[in-house]
């Protein structure tokens, strides 16, 4: 499997599983949420989380040499509707131009009960280069 990249950002490795993965032409990178250096950031504010959020993503993503740019996917789970608001604010701002595909859900809660929100996202490498073609 030396194909398979194990990316892990700096102060980011979680026992147990990789920050990212890329495979091929793929980064895959695993749920984020509102941590950084091992804190809850913006705790009761679903806007802040989701800023750390994206922030932890374009961490892992650059690893790859990837930036939110190169994003074609989000999965966000979140602990509330009214947390969605703010959340789509935020991810609406980040890809005004390109929007990835996308879908949200409202869970009972997540692994910390002061999370609020947790994206994953597939990158792709080509995506700067097929969106110039266009």
């Amino acid at each position: 499997m030396s194909n398979v990249e194990r990316l892990n950002p700096p102060g980011m490795a979680f026992p147990g599983m990789s920050q990212g993965v890329g495979c091929g032409d793929f980064v895959l990178v695993s749920g984020q949420v509102a941590l950084k250096d091992k804190q809850i950031i913006a705790a009761g504010d679903p806007a802040g989380q989701t800023e750390q959020v994206f922030r932890n993503i374009e961490a892992v993503l650059a690893e790859a040499g990837l930036t939110l740019a190169h994003v074609v996917s989000l999965r966000c789970y979140l602990t509330s509707t009214d947390a969605y608001q703010a959340y789509a604010a935020v991810k609406n701002r980040l890809f005004a131009d390109n929007p990835p595909a996308a879908s949200a859900m409202v869970v009972t809660a997540l692994v910390l009960p002061e999370i609020m929100v947790e994206v994953e996202a597939v990158a792709w490498r080509h995506a700067l280069a097929k969106a110039a073609e266009v």
